[in-house]
């Protein structure tokens, strides 16, 4: 099969003919349609994490993937060959930007019928991302103010819908030019992170959450009141500021959840949650879609579609 690999650590992506991935118990082959990149993937392939994330080599490039089931392993009774599904495969599993992909059933949802597969990849590692913060950390309730940094990146663009379809109040951090996007998705206030500092102009805040680590992260604790909670996937509270500010800190790392994929899933079929896309590539172009990623300025998500010819 063809898929978009690298053969070590902080080498080039290239676009080659390996094995397609073996089926398991309890897992399915899909023919893959589409995949989107994050910036996971190539935080990987520098090494940094090798320690505590080791790849083998060749490794498949990408961790969101929508497609076709073509085979089912032994013990899978819940999906059958020609469903069409998305995911975020566990480590393992992960090489989405590739003509074959392997996934076990309990990280995949059905795709929601009125999303292409496109739409569909665009989803999972964002969107539950941003689920897990903010209803399994964060434990939103309607009513709550929550502030999502960086509304106009890949999670925040579903952060912010996912918040406001279960009633918060929502204020984000943006550029300009992204402004009426974030305010089209739900946000009530807008930060411009250029002119204005949010720190002074939102306060009482009851969850916060970060998706750009560092300063940003330090400041945010001066936004929340009393008891509030800040979550974070970019930084840790380092210098304890939680207990200085009376409120909670969490850092998590997302985990692929297929019954949570579903609910979301239920949430783009109704459309109170739509994906947002940068730019769609082809594989053969995968390396130009990482570029574009690192550049840091995408608006939504990065997509990369694979041809099955």
């Amino acid at each position: 099969m063809k898929a978009a690999i690298i053969r070590d650590y902080d080498t080039a992506i290239e676009i080659d003919d390996i094995a397609p991935p073996q089926l398991k118990e309890g897992s399915v082959l899909i023919a893959v349609h589409a995949a989107s990149v994050n910036p996971i993937d190539y935080i990987l392939q520098s090494g940094a994490m090798k320690d505590n994330v080791p790849l083998e080599f060749p490794h498949v490039m990408g961790y969101d993937v929508s497609g076709e089931i073509i085979e089912v392993g032994p013990g899978v009774t819940d999906f059958e060959v020609g469903d069409a599904v998305f995911a975020r495969p566990n480590q393992e599993d992960a090489g989405a930007i590739a003509q074959v992909a392997r996934l076990k059933t309990d990280e995949i949802a059905l795709k929601p019928a009125k999303l292409s597969h496109e739409e569909a990849a665009s989803v999972p590692l964002a969107g539950l991302t941003a689920w897990q913060a903010l209803m399994s950390k964060a434990k939103l309730k309607s009513g709550d103010k929550v502030l999502i940094h960086a509304g106009s990146g890949g999670v925040g663009t579903l952060a912010i819908q996912i918040a406001k379809h279960f009633g918060a109040h929502v204020a984000t951090t943006c550029s300009p030019r992204n402004a009426d996007l974030v305010r089209e998705l739900g946000a009530d206030i807008v930060i411009d992170y250029h002119s204005q500092a949010f720190d002074e102009e939102l306060s009482d805040y009851d969850i916060v959450f970060d998706l750009l680590g560092g300063e940003t992260l330090n400041r945010s604790f001066k936004v929340l009141k009393k008891g509030g909670k800040l979550v974070s996937i970019k930084g840790q509270d380092t210098d304890d500021l939680a207990s200085k500010h009376g409120v909670e800190f969490e850092w998590f790392l997302m985990e692929p959840d297929g019954a949570m994929l579903s609910d979301l899933a239920k949430l783009l079929e109704d459309g109170a949650v739509r994906p947002v896309i940068d730019r769609v590539y082809p594989m053969s172009e995968t390396r130009e879609a990482y570029e574009q990623l690192k550049d840091g300025h995408a608006v939504g998500k990065i997509v990369v579609t694979i041809d099955q010819t």
